[in-house]
């Protein structure tokens, strides 16, 4: 009895180490034309736009900019850029363990 418990104590704690948060980041280059006013990013699962990653600042057409993200267990995510015409590129499900976003006119939503 005591070598199952230790058992069950021990497949719990594999479980839930495999769901420790991790921290992300993804580059997006901007090479629309225009300028980048608003950066939204939310997990993959989420079903409303979180508040806006670039605060003051905007993206340049040219520029990149680094987003870091802490404290999720999961890689995918949306994320959603305005530009200075209220235009919107959307993209969804992007895992930014593995890619990085160039965002053209050909994104436009």
């Amino acid at each position: 009895m005591r070598i199952r418990t230790v058992l069950v104590a021990l497949v719990a704690l594999i479980a839930s180490s495999l769901a420790v948060a991790a921290d992300y980041y993804v580059d997006i280059t901007n090479r629309t034309g225009y300028t980048i006013y608003y950066m939204y990013v939310s997990p993959g699962s989420s079903k409303s736009w979180e508040e806006d990653v670039l605060g003051s600042d905007v993206l340049m057409n040219g520029d990149t900019q680094r987003v870091t993200l802490t404290g999720y267990t999961n890689p995918y995510f949306d994320i959603r850029l305005v530009d200075e015409d209220n235009d919107s590129y959307t993209f969804l499900n992007v895992d930014v363990s593995a890619e990085d976003i160039i965002v053209t006119l050909d994104h436009l939503d």
